[in-house]
């Protein structure tokens, strides 16, 4: 899915031309768009690709298109403070710019498949805080990334503010998205081929919007420990938070 609009010089040429499109419709979308070059998140070889509207996959590492990102992004609606989990957070992209806008009192987890992945994601994130700018004109909520599936996070878990689903989620698994989500808050994810928007109005009351359609490889299912027990995803704490709580500890 892509290709919606123009191929861009740069980083900002991108961003000018999700504007002209009206993917990008918010100043604060923006800001954290032009914030973050895209490119920083290919292999060197594949830079030059950075800037089409276009997805990006090689070996596990996944980027979806800048298009697709946008409208994620806008649909999300945050605001500092807020809670999120990335539930297939890949390369770390869309939590960094999820994360300038959170800022320093935000909870921003995000969840991947694939530990060579995550590796590739911490690595990414190191750079952009030892060499952005941007990290110096943002007040940042930094993501922490774990092994794990999505679909295997701990009943007594929190509930988020925001939630987004970077694969296809299938019907049966719709109800435990839901349930992920604080009331008030956002789930974001690819459902029957339509990128949609759930939003929890109540206890048992939902609002759905359908954005665009799209194409998203299917959730991977859980496998069962020996036990024949689900497996459950520990999810950390950012540092920030495990600094304040011992604050209050102490």
């Amino acid at each position: 899915m892509g290709g919606a609009v123009s191929a861009g010089e740069d980083n900002d040429d991108l961003i000018d031309n999700l504007k002209e499109a009206y993917y990008i419709r918010s100043d604060l979308v923006e800001r954290a768009f032009r914030a973050i070059d895209r490119a920083d998140y290919y292999l060197d070889e594949y830079r030059d690709n950075a800037y089409k509207d276009l997805a990006w996959r090689h070996g596990n590492i996944h980027l979806s298109a800048p298009c697709i990102y946008s409208e994620v992004m806008e649909a999300l609606d945050l605001c500092p403070g807020l809670s999120f989990i990335n539930l297939g957070s890949g390369t770390g992209y869309l939590s960094t710019m999820v994360g300038l806008i959170l800022g320093p009192f935000g909870v921003n987890h995000g969840i991947e498949l694939h530990t060579d992945v995550i590796e590739y994601a911490y690595q990414r994130l190191d750079c952009f805080i030892k060499t952005s700018d941007s990290f110096d004109r943002f007040e940042f909520c930094e993501p922490s990334f774990v092994v794990g599936n999505c679909l295997e996070v701990p009943p007594e878990s929190r509930q988020y503010d925001r939630v987004y689903c970077g694969a296809g989620v299938q019907k049966e698994h719709e109800d435990y998205m839901k349930n992920l989500l604080k009331v008030g808050g956002i789930l974001v994810m690819p459902l029957e081929e339509k990128l949609t928007k759930i939003t929890r109005i109540g206890p048992n009351s939902w609002e759905t919007k359908k954005i665009i359609s799209v194409s998203f490889a299917p959730l991977a299912l859980p496998k069962h420990s020996t036990n024949g027990k689900p497996k459950t995803v520990p999810l950390r704490e950012s540092p920030l938070h495990r600094y304040l709580n011992m604050e209050i500890l102490v």
